[in-house]
């Protein structure tokens, strides 16, 4: 057996851990069919490609404001937080049977806006109980089974939503969505998590509101990752806003998204598979730098207007995003106190997936006037200058690590 299947197994032999992946799964089956079929729905109610692209956007907006719903994270034991949140995204979803016509999909967008808030908070949550359950050194791991098990549902769950959303419409969609948060909720329920309440808090919700944001920016691993991180999904963003003018480029109907996300999907699942080993032997530096530079050569890939190259980049960005993600994550886990990784963790998602937001209400703006492929060629060249810093870091600090070696064992 493999180092890498050797580590995987045993974080997939703890009960605990078992259960939590198990969720994801699930509760990552109906979000994935959600992400593609409100986009669809969208560009079908308005014929509009930046109101398609603003869904995205009304899913990641409420990370702005993760600092501050982390805090909660912090405020209350992070099991029944879970579940909390869960089922009242199970609740929420069935309000989308009201959108019928154009004139109705502010209701969408009102609820995936939420449906973003909820998920701030339940990544808080998440990140803060896992660290506190998982083995230090085996937090790169479960991370990246993780990143497998949320992103495999790409393979399967955008062509399910699309399939259900031709045949049904958008509605039960969303009603497939409540279903699998309520299965991800008697999961939660089975975890045997013993939790303490936390202590009473001795400063103000602002003041304990900052502590993330100042804890990441004095750490200097940290900062350099969760910047590099950040400046990553900004461009992600961006890019991501061309996807229905790159498939409208190729002659495609909107749904063509779907075997994209598929291919994304492996991918990521790829990636998540070896990302335990792959952290050890390159670092976390290491790890975002090479994922950043090969995201910024699937999106120069995805400028060239034929289906082979489209489809290939659609593979090197879901093999190449997540590294940063998992790399920065599991950095934030191993280098924060317990009693403040809640909020740690909320600020860090937000310098890592608020610019998403940015990237995509800027790329819907600019995607018409400028054009998909000068935007893609773009976000390209700024990828690959993103990641320049993080390996010219890592390779002084092996440099600096060789030569205290070297004088602890002289000749």
């Amino acid at each position: 057996m493999t180092t890498r299947n050797r580590s995987a197994m045993r974080v997939l032999r703890d009960r605990d851990a078992g259960l939590y992946l198990t969720g994801v799964v699930i509760s990552g089956f109906g979000t994935s069919a959600l992400w593609l079929a409100s986009g669809i729905w969208v560009k079908d109610l308005t014929g509009s490609d930046g109101l398609a692209a603003l869904c995205l956007f009304a899913m990641w907006a409420p990370s702005l404001a993760g600092p501050l719903l982390g805090t909660l994270a912090d405020r209350t034991r992070r099991k029944p937080l879970l579940i909390r949140t869960n089922l009242a995204l199970a609740a929420l979803l069935p309000a989308l049977f009201a959108v019928d016509s154009a004139g109705r999909v502010w209701i969408l967008f009102a609820v995936l806006l939420v449906y973003g808030a909820a998920g701030v908070v339940h990544d808080a949550a998440e990140a803060a109980l896992i660290a506190s359950a998982v083995d230090k050194s085996l937090l790169g791991d479960f991370n990246g089974l993780r990143m497998t098990a949320n992103e495999s549902m790409k393979l399967i769950a955008p062509l399910a939503g699309a399939g259900l959303y031709a045949a049904y419409g958008g509605p039960f969609v969303a009603l497939l969505d409540a279903v699998t948060f309520v299965l991800a909720t008697l999961l939660y329920a089975c975890l045997r998590v013993h939790e303490s309440p936390p202590p009473p808090p001795k400063t103000s919700w602002r003041t304990r509101t900052a502590e993330g944001a100042a804890y990441l920016w004095r750490h200097e691993r940290l900062r350099p990752l969760v910047l590099a991180g950040g400046t990553t999904m900004l461009l992600s963003g961006l890019s991501a806003a061309t996807l229905y003018a790159v498939i409208e480029g190729l002659g495609h109907s909107p749904a063509y998204a779907g075997p994209l996300y598929v291919l994304q999907g492996v991918g990521s699942v790829a990636v998540g598979l070896a990302s335990g080993p792959l952290l050890r032997r390159l670092g976390e530096r290491g790890f975002a730098a090479y994922g950043i530079a090969l995201t910024g050569a699937a999106m120069a890939l995805r400028a060239v207007p034929a289906d082979l190259a489209v489809l290939g980049s659609a593979v090197a960005a879901g093999t190449g995003l997540p590294c940063v993600l998992i790399a920065g994550l599991t950095a934030v886990q191993r280098e924060t106190p317990q009693e403040m990784l809640g909020r740690t963790a909320a600020t860090a998602n937000t310098l890592l997936f608020a610019p998403t937001a940015i990237g995509l209400a800027v790329g819907a703006a600019l995607i018409e006037p400028v054009g998909h492929q000068v935007l893609l060629v773009g976000c390209a060249l700024a990828l690959l200058l993103t990641a320049l810093p993080l390996s010219q870091r890592r390779a002084s600090a092996s440099r600096t690590e060789s030569r205290s070696a070297s004088d602890a064992n002289p000749a």
